[in-house]
């Protein structure tokens, strides 16, 4: 069954075990009030009779009105019947000459149920007991009309709260109804779709708001996922294309190129493809969460070292400043570290005019700030988030040749990628230099 039916079922159940709990308890109340209402009536009445016979005015008249529905009788001490009401007076005694004592017994007078009150007299002749019977004839008249109303009003109840339900749940899903149409419908072609926002703030408006934030962060995805594709498609292209133009032109014209120059040229493409595909493989996992660092006490300010000898060895022309790394240890993984730092340390290369600095220092709460410098162009302000998503290239890195050549895009998505692993930020900012200032900051703990 359906929710609708479900909760229509439900309420209806609920409904009506509360309706028949309190129809029960208002017949039963009724009844006991409508018989506490003929007791009372009784025992007023005998009252009377007892006292005219308590003050030695002999026996009252024992007339009664309603001669089928009430009877008056006067016993002595021993039960015999002294005086009777006209329509009894022949009879015996009709009930035991309980002192103060009251019964239910069926007379003579009527196939009915009568309650018999008894009420003590001390007469100037002896003791004497007044029994006045009442029928409850119009006890069981009106709980018989009463639960005959509630017959017929209990089921015209259950039916209008069932209505009710079904209504008010239906306008309820209603909006669900068109959410899961509008989902069905939406495709990996139309992500830009959104399911409809009902009114209110209710449980169901903030489930469709949950899901158009995920409508957005899957097309977020899927837009990046294509780009990621398309550029990562481009960037192999460019190394494949080059390997075969020089070896169309090797076998076209034999002279115009070496066996040696061949080679050369087809392991320095290879090594970039290599190169491309580790980046490649290192992003996918960080997209799978799969970054595990093998955390172990490295000395950052060896790494930092060491990096900035490979950049002499690499970029003689650059003046290559290393007056600022102070020591710092941390637990950490060293492979990645020393990647972020060549990355770094060649970014800083590619754009530097005439010199890169690193620097290291440890503060006061417990982080430790590593920072590369150039004095290039640097990066403007718009573009400091932007540089560190994969395959963005700024203008002056787009270049193929010479000896600085642009790389393909993802050093910097790298950095950020595996400093983020560490617990740690990568930011940029304008360096002293003149050019960009890359600092990266981890946690010593």
């Amino acid at each position: 069954m359906g929710i609708r039916v479900r909760s229509t079922v439900a309420a209806v159940l609920v409904v009506a075990a509360g309706l028949l709990v309190g129809a029960v308890a208002l017949v039963a109340l009724l009844r006991a009030e409508l018989t506490d209402d003929v007791r009372q009536a009784s025992r007023a009445r005998a009252e009377q009779v007892a006292a005219v016979i308590e003050s030695g005015r002999g026996v009252p008249s024992l007339a009664v009105a309603e001669r089928d529905e009430q009877f008056i009788q006067v016993l002595d001490a021993k039960g015999a019947v002294v005086a009777g009401s006209g329509n009894v007076e022949e009879l015996p005694a009709l009930a035991r000459p309980d002192t103060d004592g009251e019964s239910r017994i069926t007379t003579p007078l009527d196939e009915d149920e009568f309650l018999v009150v008894a009420v003590a007299a001390d007469g100037p002749d002896g003791q004497k007991t007044v029994l006045v019977g009442r029928a409850l004839i119009a006890v069981a008249e009106s709980t018989q009309i009463v639960i005959r109303l509630l017959l017929a009003g209990l089921p015209l109840l259950l039916l209008l709260a069932a209505a009710a339900t079904w209504m008010a749940v239906g306008r309820a899903l209603a909006p669900v109804s068109a959410m899961r149409a509008e989902v069905e419908a939406i495709s990996s072609a139309e992500l830009h779709r959104r399911v409809p926002l009902p009114r209110g703030r209710d449980q169901i408006a903030r489930l469709a708001a949950t899901m158009n934030h995920m409508l957005d962060r899957l097309e977020r995805s899927q837009t990046a996922q294509r780009r990621f594709i398309s550029d990562a498609s481009h960037e192999l292209r460019s190394p494949v294309a080059s390997i075969r133009q020089h070896a169309e032109v090797a076998l076209a014209h034999p002279g115009r190129t070496t066996p040696q120059e061949l080679a050369a040229t087809v392991l320095a493409e290879d090594l970039r493809i290599q190169r491309l595909v580790d980046d490649l493989l290192l992003l996918a996992r960080a997209d799978e969460n799969a970054l595990r660092p093998r955390l172990q006490p490295v000395d950052v300010d060896d790494l930092v070292l060491d990096e900035a000898r490979r950049l002499r060895s690499t970029a003689a022309a650059l003046r290559i400043g290393t007056a600022e790394v102070s020591a710092a240890r941390l637990n950490a993984d060293a492979q990645g570290l020393r990647r972020v730092l060549r990355n770094l340390g060649d970014n800083a290369a590619r754009h530097a005019r005439s010199q890169v600095a690193f620097d290291l220092t440890e503060t006061q709460d417990g982080r430790i700030v590593l920072g590369v410098e150039d004095d290039g162009p640097g990066v403007l302000a718009a573009d400091r988030e932007r540089v560190f998503e994969r395959f963005v290239r700024l203008d002056d890195a787009r270049a193929r040749s010479g000896e600085r050549a642009g790389g393909s895009g993802l050093g910097l998505a790298i950095v950020a990628e595996l400093v983020a692993a560490h617990g740690g930020t990568a930011t940029v900012s304008e360096s002293p230099l003149g050019g960009a200032r890359f600092e990266v900051s981890l946690p010593c703990r």
